[in-house]
């Protein structure tokens, strides 16, 4: 049984926060550098150029890329002979969490209470996600959340009996609602079957993918491309204010679901769509 202490994790955390919100993963980078180079609109390409300043400036000063650096979303894949030794995970996250908002001047924007709204002025609690996997190794993945994005978030319990069309359909009309509100160009995730709650987790780890990669699934991958394609010809383009490049990706992840239900979700990541992992 292999040991990890309770002040690591709060230590690899807290770094975690401070890097996915001033350093953009590699993957988007490139992407939005790309669409750059293919956007036919004028005020599309001086927008995705401004987006390029903007992160490569926050990498080089350690600054944060957006000024909502949002709700910690934590994704722990805990190994089942792995012990956590020194107190609980969920409070070495938590730790870890105010830490790197507090000491890294991130904007703080939690509160206790979804009615009360009283800030808790370190952005805790986090929104933990475990797993628990083989080997003795924990992976934990922090994925801050800004709500530009999360509040475009689109649930539908579909009837067991449409086809892929009709979840492509509901893929391309949840982005088109949103229009500029997730601050496109967005990476879409989208979960398809479960439960209600399944579909929408489902979407949210979709987010986590490289942008530049598609499901290895081919049925699932000709969905995403033509998802895609459908999203950059409405025109919603960058930021909302024109062009081909309203997303940079779509991300399908399907679960076994119940002969009666159909529950898909989506979840749009906005340009900065920050995550960072480490392995202790």
């Amino acid at each position: 049984m292999r040991e990890i202490r309770y002040e690591e994790i709060a230590e690899a955390v807290r770094g975690l926060c401070i890097e996915a919100n001033c350093r953009l993963p590699r993957d988007l980078q490139e992407a939005i550098v790309q669409a750059a180079e293919t956007e036919p609109s004028p005020v599309g390409r001086a927008i995705l150029g401004d987006l390029e300043e903007n992160f490569r400036f926050a990498g080089a000063k350690g600054l944060p890329i957006c000024q909502d650096t949002g709700m910690a979303v934590v994704f722990a894949e805990l190994g089942q002979d792995c012990h956590i030794a020194g107190g609980l995970l969920h409070d070495a996250v938590n730790e870890g969490v105010a830490r790197g908002y507090v000491e890294g001047h991130l904007r703080l924007s939690v509160v206790r209470d979804p009615l009360r709204r009283v800030n808790t002025n370190d952005n805790t609690p986090a929104i933990l996600h475990l797993m628990l996997v083989e080997g003795d190794r924990l992976t934990l993945t922090v994925a801050p959340k800004g709500f530009g994005s999360e509040n475009m978030t689109a649930l539908e319990m579909l009837k067991p009996s449409v086809g892929p069309q009709e979840v492509v359909d509901f893929i391309v009309k949840a982005v088109s609602k949103a229009g500029s509100n997730p601050c496109p160009p967005v990476v879409v995730g989208v979960g398809l079957g479960g439960t209600s709650e399944t579909a929408v987790l489902l979407a949210k780890k979709a987010l986590l993918r490289p942008v530049d990669q598609h499901s290895e699934d081919p049925f699932y991958a000709r969905l995403e491309a033509e998802a895609l394609e459908r999203i950059n010809a409405l025109g919603v383009g960058p930021q909302g204010l024109g062009g081909r490049t309203t997303a940079l990706s779509v991300c399908i992840l399907p679960h076994a679901t119940h002969i009666a239900g159909l529950p898909c979700a989506v979840n749009l990541g906005c340009h900065v769509t920050r995550h960072a992992q480490a392995v202790l």
